[in-house]
């Protein structure tokens, strides 16, 4: 079921979408839907988290600080 939404452009903006619908042979409505399906489908999902996860592999953390051990500073 399609429905019926109400943007407002600025005039140039308008003209422009006008003139490229004509240009193509369609209607502004029709030339306004394909664009708006063209642009969800080049967006990507909103990441879920910053990066940080489980590689699943044990004691990554642990060997990578056996490879630096700082002189102690005190005796």
């Amino acid at each position: 079921m399609a429905q019926k939404t109400t943007i407002v452009l600025p005039e140039t903006t308008h003209r422009r979408v006008k003139q490229a619908a004509a240009e193509r042979d369609k209607s502004m409505g029709e030339f306004i839907r394909e664009a708006i399906e063209e642009k969800l489908k080049q967006a990507r999902p909103k990441p879920r988290s910053i990066g940080i996860a489980d590689s699943g592999r044990a004691g990554i953390a642990e060997r990578a600080s056996d490879a630096y051990r700082p002189d102690p500073w005190h005796s």
